[in-house]
């Protein structure tokens, strides 16, 4: 089932600063994230330091959601898993897809966490579309999915559907962190070491593996784009 449309743009006041957009050109390991990730949601409900996107990829590794079931780590020593404090269960995060890291003062914005989840998919949905792929949210479950009519139904009879991004945040005085994830063309293999999200039979997609052969440069260009329809402007902050 398709969720309800929600007013997807959340814009800051127009004295408001541009949001900082950064981009990460190394891999960062997890640890060094969250750590950064606290320091600068932290300034900014502060008010010393602007708001910030934060452009990210991993090593390869699980992480556990708050609410995590251990049942769905199917193989704990593949890889190295971090507890978080994000919603959500257990996730992968790897080479080959984009990590976004979102820490915004939903003060200056809307005080309302679902409408920011449906903003988040917006920017993921306006980034897809602007590659010509139709990505849609579920009434269900969280993330972005996209179907796939070539692949055997479900057991119930609906048409196959996979997720090609996953949205997972927290919010400590207002201000976000963590964010969401956006596969470019990660292995997909990896994903076999857990249930994502918790959810059950459906699969994990990338946008290689839906047949675009785009460059992870390409991707944050477009994700930018978005974001700015959707969150208002933003300005380029040396890593």
């Amino acid at each position: 089932m398709q969720r309800e449309d929600l007013n997807q743009e959340m814009f800051a006041p127009p004295e408001s600063p541009p949001v900082r957009w950064r981009i990460a050109s190394d891999l960062v390991a997890y640890p060094q994230a969250v750590e950064f990730m606290e320091q600068e949601a932290a300034a900014i409900a502060a008010g010393t330091a602007d708001e910030l996107v934060w452009l990210v990829e991993h090593p390869p590794l699980y992480t556990a959601g708050t609410s995590a079931d251990a049942a769905d780590l199917v193989t704990p020593d593949r890889f190295p898993v971090y507890a978080t404090g994000r919603g959500g269960e257990y996730t992968y995060h790897g080479p080959g897809q984009r990590v976004v890291y979102v820490m915004l003062d939903l003060k200056r914005r809307k005080q309302d966490v679902r409408a920011f989840v449906a903003a988040l998919e917006s920017v993921i949905i306006a980034t897809l579309d602007s590659m010509n792929v139709r990505g849609e949210r579920r009434e269900d479950r969280v993330g972005v999915w996209v179907r796939r009519p070539e692949r055997p139904a479900l057991p119930d009879g609906s048409m196959a559907e996979d997720k090609v991004a996953a949205i997972g945040i927290r919010l400590r005085k207002w201000v976000s962190f963590h964010g969401f994830a956006l596969n470019v063309d990660p292995d997909l293999d990896h994903f076999g070491g857990i249930v994502p999200c918790g959810i059950r039979g459906y699969g994990v997609t990338s946008l290689v593996d839906l047949g675009l052969p785009v460059m992870m440069p390409d991707v944050d260009i477009r994700l930018r784009q978005a974001f700015e329809t959707v969150f208002g402007p933003t300005k380029i902050e040396e890593a």
